[in-house]
């Protein structure tokens, strides 16, 4: 529909919604985190959720889709059933419902919304595209020695040396993972305590004026 045929259908109090709507997302400001498997990622969007922004979570729509369809989860189905989604719906299926997340809270007047597991450069690129100037990409990362300790050492769900290569594989090469990570506008490195990352974590909120 032409943009005089779509005026001309619209009333003069909905033309006016939208372009409200247009001018209120130019103020809104969308983190989205990224990192591999024991970067510290969780507990970034962590301290970021008890600011009370609200996060759209990636693995949620995997999870969601999981239980519709009776798939037990464990380490394996779920890595098995993202990449089959990826195959049967299309690479972008999980970012289309986070769009639709995302759009649902703008609507409902957030201006700070969290990313929290994007996964492959598809998904980047949907995003950068989806919400243009919105976006900032940080991610988590650690030495890997460090971060294969810290999942091993996980109280939920430890990986093995092996177990954790083999996810990072998977991840890099079936899921395009390294992307995103790469393209970041800001990294943080979390080698050291909680609260440090914290900190350098609030200095790029502060920089960007989330």
């Amino acid at each position: 529909m032409s943009e005089k045929t779509k005026n001309e259908v619209l009333s003069d109090a909905e033309i006016q919604a939208e372009a409200d709507l247009v001018r209120d997302n130019k103020n809104v400001k969308i983190i989205a985190l990224v990192g591999m498997s024991g970067s510290g990622k969780s507990v970034a969007v962590d301290y970021l959720t008890s600011k009370g922004y609200p996060k759209v979570y990636f693995g949620g729509m995997i999870y969601k889709e999981m239980a519709k369809r009776g798939v037990e989860r464990t380490p394996d189905s779920e890595r098995d059933f993202r990449e089959m989604i990826r195959e049967t719906e299309g690479k972008d299926w999980v970012v289309r419902q986070v769009i639709d997340e995302v759009h649902d809270l703008m609507k409902a007047g957030q201006k700070r919304i969290i990313l929290d597991g994007v996964y492959s450069w598809t998904e980047y690129k949907t995003l950068k595209h989806e919400f243009p100037g919105m976006l900032t990409f940080i991610a988590i990362v650690v030495t890997k020695k460090l971060r294969y300790k810290r999942v091993a050492a996980r109280p939920d769900r430890p990986f093995n040396a092996e177990e954790i290569r083999e996810r990072d594989r998977s991840e890099i090469e079936n899921l395009e993972k390294g992307g995103p990570i790469a393209a970041a506008d800001y990294y943080v490195l979390n080698d050291g305590t909680v609260v440090d990352m914290e900190k350098n974590l609030q200095k790029i909120l502060d920089e960007i004026e989330f």
